[in-house]
């Protein structure tokens, strides 16, 4: 499919580079400039940068949160499923190619039911901090992981098919999740990557920590990338992943003020890095 529209903010089109230079080069220092002030004002250490990425998402209540070294993870269990499982629905969805229909209803049933339990869990969960406040059961950090990696590959089975129809020139409309084996494989990796979870091997949680943290900005980078696109009008003019490089600059920009805002304003109420000490 090709749909392009002429009318359009010229900083994002293809070729940007040779037309505004001067406000290219405005964004990378603008880019340069956040990302050092980030980095000088936040925690040190590969895990302390996780934390910090984590800080700006998530509670990162301690009683809530898988250990590593008898420190808790940069995200809580339930976000820790969230972001990882976004993260490993939109690698394993990429290899299927540009397609860009949402997921027949059989499937999409499937992500309903994970909307539902996440839901849930989640307001069992909160209830159970407020004394006095009857809930329905004991809620553990094993279910909130699950149900948290369960909406994040319902949020990759949709968000990736909304990138395909904004960033490609040419892209197909048939479902990107279509099939019961495609639907298998990729619950099947999404239980691997809980298990690894669970496993309370610092080898294995290690990395999937510093993941999981890097996970909060690769993820809303991608989001407001797809928003400048669409804000610039430049929709369905990009052939290959490099020529995206402005609006992902502008997006990785955009993502990183928010990550850094919610990060000054989190730690001027709290005067901490810590998390949010929370009971079971």
């Amino acid at each position: 499919m090709n749909a392009c529209n002429e009318t359009s903010l010229p900083l994002f089109g293809y070729n940007a580079s040779m037309r505004r230079p001067l406000l290219i080069g405005l964004l990378i220092v603008a880019v340069v400039a956040m990302v050092t002030g980030w980095l000088l004002l936040t925690p040190s250490g590969l895990l302390g940068k996780a934390d910090a990425f984590g800080y700006s998402v998530c509670h990162q209540a301690p009683s809530r949160s898988f250990e590593i070294g008898g420190r808790p993870l940069p995200l809580c269990a339930r976000c820790s499923g969230t972001f990882l499982g976004t993260l490993l629905g939109l690698a394993y969805l990429s290899t299927l190619g540009r397609k860009a229909g949402l997921p027949p209803i059989r499937i999409a049933v499937v992500l309903v039911v994970f909307l539902g339990a996440f839901a849930v869990d989640g307001l069992n969960s909160f209830v159970q901090i407020i004394p006095g406040i009857p809930y329905l059961y004991t809620s553990h950090n094993w279910l909130r992981l699950v149900t948290g990696t369960g909406i994040g590959l319902g949020i990759a089975s949709i968000l990736l098919p909304v990138v395909h129809q904004t960033f490609w020139t040419h892209y197909t409309d048939s479902p990107l999740l279509a099939t019961w084996k495609q639907m298998g494989i990729m619950l099947g990796l999404a239980a691997l990557l809980d298990l690894a979870l669970l496993s309370d091997n610092a080898l294995i949680l290690y990395p999937l920590a510093a993941l999981s943290g890097l996970a909060v900005p690769i993820i809303l980078t991608l989001i407001y990338t797809v928003l400048w696109v669409l804000v610039t009008k430049q929709e369905n003019r990009y052939h290959r992943l490099k020529d995206l490089w402005v609006p992902a600059l502008a997006g990785f920009l955009t993502a990183m003020l928010q990550i850094s805002l919610i990060d000054a304003g989190r730690y001027w109420l709290m005067g901490t890095w810590a998390g949010i000490p929370l009971i079971n």
